[in-house]
């Protein structure tokens, strides 16, 4: 019993690990985000980001590696719902400050309150194109659609985050980036959406928590099936990394759970990349629409224009990684966050 009991303590830091290490929606689909999310914006917009798409993308990771020394940082991805009541995602002011009053502060920031800190940072980043501070646009722009993607990230809408308190320790990792690395090459990078203003960002980002919060019941129970069929040794594998020993799923199990899943996963990196869009785009129209070509950095050469075009047509017709777009799966650019 002592040895089944160690072993089980084995599995739960090692799968631990891999949580911390990987990191929320993974690197590669954060990156991959921001990069679709700038093909949807109008062609002024467009031109202004791509632009800046190396420092957008890389830059997109940048919340997660500001949890490693900012211990404020953490509540700022999340909300676990049910610490706040029954039927939290329709019950919960969508305001701050209203918030605030009905819970506290503390509450708050203990059980996390991503939604409303999206609406912060979208402040900032209005008053940024107000400013024509291009330095704080960006900055701005990568943090929010950060914590845009993150917001559609079913786990990080419940207490239950990891599987922690059903038996899945690492059902995190498992489902943002484990699976997401695996499938990527099989997805949908592809999009119809045109960025529109958002009239009520508050509305719009309860809504993805909504959108987020229902798939909870999926997320764990295909997790269920899908490991009722494998044992220990087909579900996981030993890897060193960095000299230690770290538990990983196998491919063979996250390549059934993504089956399980069916386009769960794809459908909300697309929903966050629609939105991400959105928000840009609503916070220069709630600017003024300044004009974004006066800015330092704005212009595209001839280079680059037909390079983005290229990559439009790449991104209409699917088939970004076919083509050698996706720059998420530039390994050396990932070297450089890690």
């Amino acid at each position: 019993m002592l040895a089944n009991l160690l072993r089980s303590i084995f599995i739960i830091i090692l799968l631990g690990t891999i949580t911390i290490f990987l990191g929320s929606w993974g690197f590669l689909v954060h990156k991959t985000a921001h990069q679709l999310a700038i093909y949807e914006l109008p062609k002024n917009l467009c031109g202004y980001f791509y632009k800046n798409i190396d420092y957008l993308e890389y830059n997109a990771v940048r919340p997660d590696v500001r949890r490693n020394t900012d211990h404020s940082e953490a509540p700022k991805h999340f909300i676990d719902l049910e610490a706040f009541g029954d039927s939290a995602a329709y019950k919960m002011p969508v305001k701050w400050n209203d918030a605030v009053k009905k819970y506290s502060t503390d509450t708050l920031l203990k059980y996390g309150y991503v939604p409303y800190y999206i609406v912060e940072m979208q402040q900032q980043l209005t008053n940024a194109f107000k400013n024509g501070n291009t330095d704080s646009i960006l900055f701005y722009a990568a943090d929010i659609g950060h914590y845009i993607e993150d917001a559609n990230v079913p786990l990080h809408t419940s207490i239950n985050y990891d599987g922690q308190l059903t038996d899945q320790k690492g059902i995190h990792a498992l489902w943002e980036t484990v699976v997401p690395e695996i499938e990527i090459s099989n997805y949908n990078l592809h999009s119809t959406h045109k960025a529109h203003y958002i009239k009520n960002k508050e509305q719009a980002i309860w809504a993805a928590i909504r959108r987020s919060h229902a798939l909870l019941p999926d997320v764990f129970a295909k997790e269920k099936a899908v490991s009722a069929n494998f044992t220990d040794k087909t579900k996981y594998r030993i890897e060193i990394r960095n000299g230690k020993e770290v538990k990983y799923y196998t491919t063979a199990f996250a390549k059934a759970y993504a089956a399980a899943l069916g386009a769960t996963i794809n459908d909300q990196l697309i929903h966050s990349a629609d939105m991400v869009a959105d928000f840009w785009y609503t916070a220069w129209v709630d600017a003024g629409k300044p004009d974004i070509n006066s800015l330092p950095a704005a212009k595209l050469k001839n280079t680059q224009k037909l390079q983005l075009k290229k990559e439009l047509k790449s991104f209409k017709q699917n088939s970004l990684i076919k083509d050698g777009y996706l720059r998420a799966k530039d390994k050396k650019k990932d070297e450089k966050v890690d």
